[in-house]
């Protein structure tokens, strides 16, 4: 029987397996995600130069062709011209057809052109890295087999579908199909589990959504984004710069009244402040006319229940039937009526165009004295903590 250079027992080839996909990983989330398609870090040229040789060599991936495509799918994202969005293609076809569909926006010169800039252009990517994409995949074929013997092949094979199913299929088909939602945003994007170890961090897909040039994709305490890690790890020892990480807020208690900046706090940190209004206002209030409501009145207390997931819902995100059941809920009780139209004209705040500090101070101002006119007590009470808000500095 052939052997391989490398004698391992069942479980050393698993282990090895999962170590050069894991190694995989690390390249496409870091060097292809986070440095090159959204600049949210520096990377050392020997760090950046092993993850462009490494993925020539497992995925045959090229650099500009995934970054011009990534940074499309957040351009478009949701829409007929997202080049994998489950939305507009069906989760089916993401999922089991990703690396067909990448394949086919490869091959558009406009997308190319127009998202692909910046990415590496010298002699060893148009010649080896571009130019002979094909060949790094079979050097590894090649050397898997001579190391590890026939075994070498099924590791190899493991190693090719590794991102079509992880990277292609499920970041790209259930990250925007099913999954908890940390921030309500216009796409559909989702955290599918909050632990990112098995692709990356990848998983906290919809983090990464609202923070798209973040090198941090974990945003609550429990989750975990092992990219990150390598990050600092990589930034500790020189070899790693971050740029971005998502701004974080913070109530300083000893603020009178609201300032610039506030404002400043509040514009940039707008999705934590929503995701706050949501738990500390809309699921409060709710709560609270749940226990007052008859449920003997089964058809008012089921419209009443399902209105609290439909007000935190993105609106635009809303079908047709969500759309009447969260207005007839609405036109049922008053209190979340007012509850939800005073979410609406917070939002109306930061999406109002060419507006200055001062008239965004006003519109605040405004916002905050209509909150306390309500009379309902979560209203005022985050009325009065939104006059506190600033930005932690991000440390250098």
């Amino acid at each position: 029987m052939l052997e391989g250079l490398i004698n391992l027992p069942w479980w050393g080839y698993i282990a090895v397996a999962l170590v050069l996909t894991h190694v995989t990983i690390a390249a496409v989330t870091i060097f292809l995600h986070r440095h090159q398609a959204h600049r949210a870090l520096d990377l050392h040229p020997v760090v950046s130069h092993f993850f462009r040789f490494w993925l020539w060599f497992s995925t045959g991936m090229v650099t500009k062709e995934w970054a011009a495509i990534h940074r499309k799918h957040h351009a478009k994202v949701e829409t007929p011209d997202d080049p994998h969005s489950p939305q507009q293609l069906g989760i089916r076809t993401v999922m089991w057809q990703g690396t067909e569909l990448y394949r086919r926006e490869a091959k558009n010169l406009e997308t190319l052109d127009k998202y692909g800039h910046g990415t590496p252009d010298d002699w060893i990517e148009r010649q080896l890295y571009t130019g002979r994409s094909k060949q790094g995949i079979i050097i590894m074929l090649v050397t898997n087999i001579v190391l590890f013997g026939p075994i070498g092949i099924t590791i190899w094979a493991v190693q090719m579908a590794w991102i079509p199913l992880f990277a292609a299929g499920i970041i790209n088909g259930v990250g925007h199909y099913w999954g908890y939602r940390n921030f309500e945003i216009a796409d559909a994007s989702t955290n599918i589990v909050p632990w990112g170890i098995l692709i990356g961090g990848e998983e906290l897909h919809n983090n990464h959504h609202t923070f798209g040039s973040s090198a941090k994709l974990s945003s609550k305490w429990w989750e975990f984004d092992i990219g990150w890690m390598y990050i600092r790890i990589l930034e500790i020892i020189g070899m790693a710069h971050v740029k971005k990480i998502p701004p974080e807020l913070t109530c300083d208690t000893a603020k009178q009244h609201m300032d610039i900046d506030t404002v400043k706090a509040v514009i940039t940190g707008r999705f934590q402040v929503m995701a706050q209004f949501a738990r500390e206002v809309m699921t409060h209030v709710h709560r609270e006319e749940l226990k007052k409501a008859d449920p003997n009145d089964r058809e008012s207390w089921a419209l009443l229940k399902r209105a609290r997931r439909l007000m935190v819902r993105e609106a635009a995100l809303l079908d047709e039937a969500s759309r009447r059941w969260l207005n007839d809920a609405l036109a049922h009780n008053a209190t979340l009526g007012t509850v939800y139209t005073m979410k609406q004209k917070l939002q109306a705040v930061w999406q109002r165009s060419a507006t200055t500090q001062e008239h965004l101070l006003h519109a605040l101002q405004e916002w905050c004295r209509e909150a306390e006119a309500t009379g309902i007590e979560a209203l005022q009470n985050f009325s009065q903590k939104l006059r506190t808000y600033t930005l932690v500095p991000m440390p250098v």
